[in-house]
């Protein structure tokens, strides 16, 4: 597989399709676009006449890390992203799609080059401003235990944690990133949040939000901020896996009408 060396790692990405536009998909916090097919958010897979980017985050997958917790902030690894884009397709207009910190990255990003975007897809937003700080408290609990007790310890916790209706099919995965690196990647996500309100009522890229319901890390009260901040943006929630079913149809149509 091609790699990208930017700020000390190594992302390690994948280009499939020959020609039409292009879509960069991400992925979200602890996961790799290959546990993201597992789980069934590989959202780009009913486009047909489209190149994909598709890349582990740093620290995740295949990809490299740093030992800095701040390199894993939504506003860093919106740095990894431009980078991959200038390096791929250079000066051209992509369509964005990714769940949580993938969310995330997409809105650091589009918020700092909104040209740069022919339409975005965020998926399952994260916990977000008022919420963020309990949020955080979280991941910095988690990033204690896996240093005190290791990562089956997470595994266990995580195991025992409600799932989202949405999920109540998805099978039982585990966290691909390195447990050595897990507490340090736990914390620069406890220390990040989405771009300010003023960033994101500026953006007029079309914009398609789908959320679940019943999942204290992803609000629905987040995906219904966005909706109201981001000028036509469409909000779709799931609330049974089959609702997660149609997401790669509605994204698909999100793209190719934008």
């Amino acid at each position: 597989m091609p790699v990208l060396e930017t700020r000390g790692a190594r992302l390690d990405y994948e280009l499939a399709g020959d020609e039409g536009p292009l879509v960069v998909q991400l992925h979200g916090l602890t996961s790799s676009r290959e546990r993201d097919v597992e789980l069934g958010l590989d959202l780009s897979r009913a486009l047909r006449r489209h190149r994909v980017l598709r890349f582990d985050a740093r620290g995740h997958g295949r990809s490299t890390g740093t030992t800095s917790a701040s390199d894993y902030g939504w506003d860093r690894l919106a740095d990894d992203l431009l980078a991959l884009l200038d390096h791929v397709a250079p000066g051209e207009r992509v369509h964005g799609v990714g769940p949580s910190m993938g969310t995330g990255t997409l809105l650091h990003a589009a918020v700092r080059a909104p040209d740069r975007f022919a339409s975005l897809t965020l998926a399952v937003p994260p916990t977000a401003w008022k919420t963020r700080r309990a949020q955080g408290d979280t991941y910095r609990g988690n990033a204690e235990l896996i240093e005190r007790e290791g990562l089956a310890a997470f595994v266990a916790l995580g195991s025992a944690a409600p799932v989202p209706p949405a999920l109540a099919e998805a099978p039982d995965t585990l966290p691909a990133v390195a447990p050595e690196l897990l507490p340090t990647v736990m914390r620069g996500a406890a220390g990040t949040d989405l771009p300010h309100r003023k960033g994101i009522v500026r953006l007029t890229v079309p914009t398609l939000i789908l959320a679940w319901t019943g999942d204290r890390g992803h609000p629905l009260s987040t995906a219904k901020k966005l909706h109201s901040r981001i000028y036509g943006s469409r909000l779709v929630v799931a609330r049974t896996p089959y609702g997660i079913m149609a997401w790669p149809g509605l994204f698909a149509e999100h793209v190719t009408t934008h």
